[in-house]
């Protein structure tokens, strides 16, 4: 019997993530001042941020199987920032703390500024109402 390969591993969903994070970071800085729409995008880094450092660990499990101790634990040492900044972006952004929100902006951008965007992006605004739905508790 054959290996079942999963073509949408944790490592391409963290790349689409990332480039997800990349463009609504450009979007929320075209943005003037905070309002809904701004809280949406700040709330959608958030959890994006966080849903990748959760796939973290996911993503070690075979170097571990292998013994490739160091190779995981400098992979998770690389990528710890992400749910760190997952948290102090929801704190912020539910304290309506914009200079803190900006500063994590800065941090953030030094982090994907490496990544490349399309000119035109397909993955649409599926920030769009997060906040919202979130106030009204729809958000797990």
């Amino acid at each position: 019997m054959s290996r079942v390969i999963n073509p949408n591993g944790v490592g391409k969903d963290r790349t689409q993530l990332m480039k997800s994070v990349a463009i609504a970071l450009r979007e929320l800085l075209r943005r003037g001042k905070p309002d809904d729409a701004s809280r949406d995008l700040v709330l959608y880094i958030a959890l994006s941020l966080k849903a990748v450092g959760e796939g973290i660990d996911q993503s070690v499990v075979a170097w571990e199987k292998r013994d490739y101790w160091v190779k995981a634990d400098r992979f998770r040492m690389e990528w710890a920032w992400a749910g760190r900044m997952a948290g102090e972006l929801q704190v912020a952004l539910m304290a309506d703390d914009w200079g803190r929100i900006a500063l994590l902006c800065v941090k953030l951008g030094e982090k994907v500024g490496a990544i490349k965007l399309p000119q035109k992006s397909r993955i649409g605004t599926p920030w769009d109402g997060l906040w919202s739905r979130m106030k009204k508790g729809a958000l797990g």
